[in-house]
């Protein structure tokens, strides 16, 4: 496998773990289980109906606490460990069979990755939880979980599209980090 078909079948999914761990791994696992996509057998692993119900349960758990200003950063919180390790657990499966070197290498990008993305979310929803109203939290939850849906299912399809906007969307993040920095740092000494 090249490195570009390594990093088409991992990124994006790494990129959407660090928004919403349990989504990704639900998408994934029914997609599989289900043949809606023709999967490479890497993929295999997720279609266990344990691994789809553990998946849907915490799903479920965090969409309720998404919803709820402050519980979301609580969640947020305890998982910056949790979804950079579980981004890179599913990119080193997602990646399959190959050399150790390239799934240490995949899984250090995945882990990146997925803290990249859960950063952003967690600074966002900091600052957003500081709006008087609770609508924020509410449409930001939904639309990154519509997002992770979506982002998953197009990237079984699509590999390589799916990698081009994740560098895409990496790079506004690494653009946008400082003003979001900022915009944090203002929010908490208020």
């Amino acid at each position: 496998m090249d490195l570009v078909t390594a990093l088409g079948r991992t990124i994006p999914f790494a990129l959407a773990s660090g928004i919403n761990l349990y989504a990704t791994v639900a998408v994934l696992g029914l997609v599989s289980r289900y043949g809606l996509v023709d999967l490479p057998q890497a993929f295999r692993g997720f279609e266990h109906p344990v691994i789809i119900g553990v998946a849907l349960a915490m799903y479920v758990i965090e969409f309720a606490a998404d919803k709820i200003p402050w519980i979301d950063s609580v969640w947020d919180t305890v998982h910056t460990v949790v979804r950079p390790l579980g981004g890179a657990v599913v990119a080193v499966t997602a990646l399959g069979d190959s050399s150790v070197a390239m799934q240490t290498l995949v899984a250090l990008l995945g882990g990146g990755v997925a803290m990249t993305t859960h950063l952003s979310k967690a600074g966002t929803r900091a600052v957003a939880n500081s709006s008087p109203e609770p609508f924020s939290n509410w449409f930001l939850s939904i639309g990154e979980d519509l997002f992770v849906i979506a982002f998953s299912y197009v990237a079984l399809q699509h590999p390589y599209m799916a990698l081009l906007a994740s560098v895409v969307i990496l790079t506004v993040i690494f653009m946008s980090a400082s003003l979001l920095y900022r915009a944090v740092r203002r929010r908490l000494r208020a």
